[in-house]
């Protein structure tokens, strides 16, 4: 498939799954009224996010689940023919993971843990180690949760991996240490729309970003869901507001178009880049 409606979504979502799942029930059903083929849910959808990134309590995390919870089962059968990404907490025996899984009514399509973990991250969650993209009815995704998109290896990465679509889901709030008045003043509001054009743009790829929205502790959300195109632009966002921001996107043709001049992917110089490894 090359044309497809993607959504994504700004809502909030706390540590109450029946809640939760009730929720993405209905994201699902505005995202299937809306003709979308690819939807994708923020962070944390299910089961919500950490209420404190300063000091976490390990005894007021969200729930953990197993990879093949009969809930993540349950989200598969709703998605049916749309293909629906969101996060939750991965229980792994003695780790917990930040992670988001892709699925459809044929079951899990991919997988990611988040790699890069902020200060108060550490406390509840163990990193992931791997960027990887996979095919979808819809086309080839790779998926990024949060603070991942900070860095530009990370989304270069999943490019290089043939992804045509990031899939980036966020529970990312308003400035814990330096809050301004009004959320569109906020730093991490500008922050968090300049990430998002500028990994879609410098690897000429579309975009998906979801967000929570609402407060959890006391951290509020930002919100600022969109869709972008492969040359930066934003095709629709839903701001701070809960919703879906929708839009049609023949993503073949939108990534020729962007590379029909300058294809950054093939005119890299990796033997130039300095590694600390090396």
């Amino acid at each position: 498939m090359t044309i497809v409606r993607i959504a994504a979504a700004a809502a909030h979502f706390g540590h109450d799954l029946e809640f939760d799942l009730a929720r993405i029930a209905k994201l699902i059903k505005d995202a299937r009224t809306s003709g979308a083929g690819l939807l994708v849910l923020p962070d944390a959808a299910l089961g919500g996010y950490v209420a404190d990134l300063r000091h976490p309590d390990p005894a007021a995390l969200p729930p953990a689940l197993k990879p093949d919870d009969p809930l993540i089962l349950q989200v598969a059968r709703l998605a049916a023919e749309i293909v629906v990404c969101f996060g939750y907490c991965e229980d792994a025996g003695d780790e917990r993971y930040n992670a988001a899984v892709c699925v459809s009514g044929d079951g899990v399509l991919g997988r990611h843990r988040k790699v890069h973990l902020p200060a108060g991250e550490v406390a509840a969650y163990s990193p992931g180690d791997r960027f990887a993209a996979f095919d979808t009815p819809v086309g080839r995704i790779g998926m990024l949760i949060d603070y991942d998109k900070t860095f530009p290896e990370s989304a270069r990465s999943l490019a290089l991996d043939g992804a045509e679509i990031l899939a980036c889901l966020s529970a990312w709030p308003t400035s814990i240490t330096n809050r301004a008045p009004r959320m569109a003043q906020d730093r991490q509001s500008r922050l968090f729309d300049l990430y998002d054009q500028a990994r879609a743009a410098e690897n000429q790829v579309v975009l998906a970003s979801s967000n929570q929205t609402g407060a959890l502790g006391g951290m509020r959300f930002l919100g600022q869901s969109k869709v972008v195109g492969p040359g930066g632009d934003i095709l629709a966002r839903t701001w701070s507001k809960a919703g879906l921001a929708v839009a049609e996107v023949d993503v073949a043709e939108e990534i020729e178009r962007a590379r029909r001049l300058l294809r950054h992917l093939d005119e890299r110089r990796p033997d130039t880049y300095w590694d600390a490894r090396t």
